[in-house]
C-alpha cells in the first residue's frame, strides 16, 4: 500500500496495473520518448483519472508517480509532476464520452501509424485483424492541437467501438480494464504488422469473405467478458521477473 493515506486500496491496484501497462509497452518498444499516454479511471471517483507524469519515459512510470487529474485537467493531490496537455485533451474527451472506458491507450506505435496512413486502413488479412472487423474507427489528422471541436468529432467517430486509428498519427483503444486495453492494443499492433509484411511481399492479398470475417470476430468476442483475464496475470509474472519496481 502507498504511504499516502488518501489513496484507497482500489485506486492503488489500478495504479499498479496502469504502471505495469506502461512498462509492458516500453518492453514492446511502443513508447515515443516522453510522449503518448495511457490513462485509467480512478475507482469511486467519477470524472477522475490517472496519467503518466510528463517528462518521464514509460519505463520510469510506477504506481506512486502517476498523476491524478479531474475532468477539467486539474491535478488532484500533491503531485510534483504535471501532465501533457495533449494527453488530457484526448483522454479527458474519451473518458467523458465513454464511462465504460476504464483504460484508454493512445500510442504512436510504428505499425499502427503506418497502417493509419494507408487509404484502406486496417484490412481483414489476419485472425488478429478480424478481432476489429467493423469494430474500428478512423479520425483524420488535423494537426497537433486538439480543439474542443476536434475532440467532439473524435469521440463521435469512436462511438462505442473499442479501437480507432488516428490517421497519420497513431492508435487508440478503450478497455473495460487495464488488462483489456493492453490486450486489444497488442492484437491491433500485430494485425498492423502482419498487414505491412503482407503488403511488402508484393503478391496479391487474400481476404476472407465477409461472412467468415463476421463469424470469426464473433467467435473471438465470445460471451462478451472483458478480454485479458488470463493474459494479464501471465504478463505481470513476466514483468515481475524483469523489474517489479513498477509496483512502488
Amino acid at each position: 500500500m502507498p504511504a499516502d493515506s488518501t489513496i484507497s486500496s482500489a485506486e492503488w491496484q489500478v495504479r499498479k496495473d496502469l504502471a505495469a501497462c506502461y512498462r509492458l509497452c516500453a518492453l514492446k518498444h511502443w513508447d515515443d520518448l516522453i510522449y503518448t499516454h495511457i490513462s485509467a479511471s480512478v475507482p469511486d471517483e467519477p470524472g477522475h483519472f490517472l496519467l503518466n507524469p510528463f517528462g518521464h519515459r514509460f519505463d520510469e512510470v510506477c504506481a506512486s508517480n502517476l498523476v491524478k487529474i479531474d475532468g477539467q485537467g486539474r491535478i488532484v493531490g500533491n503531485s510534483p509532476y504535471r501532465v501533457n496537455a495533449s494527453g488530457f485533451a484526448i483522454h479527458g474527451a474519451v473518458h467523458a464520452a465513454r464511462p465504460d472506458a476504464v483504460c484508454v491507450m493512445h500510442l504512436h506505435n510504428v505499425n499502427a501509424v503506418a497502417v493509419s496512413a494507408l487509404a484502406d486502413g486496417l484490412l481483414p488479412l489476419s485472425q488478429h485483424a478480424l478481432r476489429f472487423y467493423e469494430q474500428i474507427a478512423y479520425h483524420d489528422y488535423e494537426g497537433l492541437a486538439l480543439t474542443p471541436a476536434e475532440q467532439q468529432r473524435m469521440v463521435e467517430l469512436l462511438g462505442q467501438l473499442p479501437a480507432m486509428l488516428l490517421r497519420n498519427h497513431g492508435s487508440l483503444v478503450c478497455g473495460r480494464t487495464v488488462a483489456e486495453a493492453y490486450v486489444l492494443m497488442d492484437t491491433l499492433d500485430k494485425a498492423c504488422e502482419i498487414q505491412l509484411k503482407a503488403h511488402a511481399g508484393g503478391g496479391r492479398l487474400n481476404l476472407p469473405p465477409p461472412e467468415i470475417c463476421s463469424k470469426t470476430r464473433d467467435q473471438l468476442l465470445g460471451d462478451g467478458s472483458p478480454e485479458g483475464l488470463l493474459e494479464w496475470p501471465a504478463l505481470l509474472r513476466r514483468l515481475d521477473a524483469i523489474d517489479p519496481s513498477y509496483q512502488h
